[in-house]
């Protein structure tokens, strides 16, 4: 059973039609949902004070030492929600990290716009009435 969403910052929350989408994840995470962001980037800067509050956490490959598609940030990724990797979904725009995602045991979705990644995750989250 899915229980955690894992997002990328860059690509998908910068994406310019993201409100949508980040209003899904509140209702989500309002539901039993968890989520955290992924990023590649050195550190949470602004980021982390913009979206602390709507996330259970946020992982930031230059602060953990490891870095997408490397297996490892994605469990850690896992167990900072409470999760399996099994349990989780991973959004990103670079098919490489999604492919990444899912050889460590998470389902992938490729961003490409947020009515597509939101028809998505309505189909993965059946239950959730937040993405549809």
């Amino acid at each position: 059973m899915l229980r955690g969403l894992v997002l990328d910052h860059a690509g998908v929350l910068t994406d310019p039609e993201a409100g949508p989408l980040l209003s899904a994840v509140d209702r989500a995470r309002a539901g039993g949902v968890r989520a955290a962001v992924l990023s590649n980037a050195a550190g949470g800067g602004d980021v982390r004070a913009r979206l602390s509050g709507r996330f259970d956490t946020l992982v930031f490959s230059g602060e953990v030492g490891a870095a997408k598609p490397d297996p490892e940030i994605y469990h850690l990724t896992a167990r900072r929600l409470g999760l399996t990797a099994a349990e989780c979904v991973l959004v990103d725009d670079s098919p490489r990290y999604v492919a990444g995602a899912v050889a460590a045991g998470m389902v992938g979705v490729r961003h490409v716009s947020v009515p597509q990644t939101l028809t998505e995750l309505a189909a993965l989250f059946p239950e959730e009435p937040a993405f549809c």
